[in-house]
């Protein structure tokens, strides 16, 4: 819970990481994200392993066990898809603000200031980070970034929002809002469901912010595929127009 320490409020982010076969990087984005100045703020870990086969079930509690208090880590019953374990650590986590982190290194946790700032602010419940407001940005797919506008358009004429990357993993929410919500996703799908789901709520403040992306090439680990494109259509239409 929130705290005041000199007059000044304190919140605790929650960084919910999901994991898959992500043994190469888990490490290294751990300490970034432990390495995030986020000021007199604290921050917890939420892991969940999402049955990995690649040892990274184990990296992600040798990490908790180092540090105890600040690294939660989770394991699912069988791998599940990213949907469900961001349900899980969603669940399990205890902060103020909740965030999502892929746990490769697409994402840089150096930017949750710029995340959390309208949240402290008290002028956002929700902030999305965009990968095309100006961020820098590693230079990739082109067709991708096609495909994420045409998403991102296709949820906007059926939330009314006026997003421009509703696919962003970096999603900050007050801790409230996001468990709030009844998601149901257990793959990739987990974005446009809650797009959907806080766009029906009016009185909820959504803000976006640049941030940068270095994106990864298949060879590096890269997941989503064009099966995922074809997914992404059928459920923001889903959760657009059907709870």
């Amino acid at each position: 819970m929130a705290d005041k320490g000199n007059g000044r409020s304190k919140i605790t982010l929650s960084v919910v990481i999901p994991v898959y076969n992500e043994k190469a990087t888990l490490r290294s984005l751990v300490q970034r994200v432990l390495d995030a100045n986020i000021g007199s703020n604290k921050k917890e870990l939420v892991l969940v392993d999402d049955g990995s086969k690649d040892g990274s079930d184990q990296i992600a509690r040798d990490l908790a066990a180092e540090h105890p208090g600040v690294i939660k880590a989770f394991q699912q019953p069988q791998n599940m898809g990213k949907g469900a374990a961001l349900r899980r650590g969603i669940q399990e986590a205890t902060g103020d603000v909740v965030v999502i982190q892929d746990a490769d290194l697409e994402y840089d946790p150096a930017e949750y200031p710029v995340l959390l700032q309208p949240i402290l602010d008290g002028k956002a419940d929700v902030v999305f980070g965009s990968r095309f407001l100006s961020g820098p940005h590693r230079v990739l797919y082109f067709w991708h970034s096609v495909g994420n506008r045409i998403f991102t358009t296709y949820s906007n004429m059926l939330t009314d929002l006026n997003l421009t990357d509703m696919e962003t993993c970096y999603k900050m929410f007050r801790a409230p809002i996001i468990k709030s919500l009844t998601l149901k996703s257990d793959r990739f799908g987990f974005e446009p469901e809650v797009t959907a789901k806080l766009a029906k709520i009016p009185e909820i403040r959504i803000f976006e912010v640049p941030i940068s992306y270095n994106g990864r090439t298949y060879a590096e680990g890269k997941k989503i595929g064009w099966k995922d494109g074809v997914a992404a259509m059928w459920w923001i239409t889903r959760y657009n127009l059907w709870r």
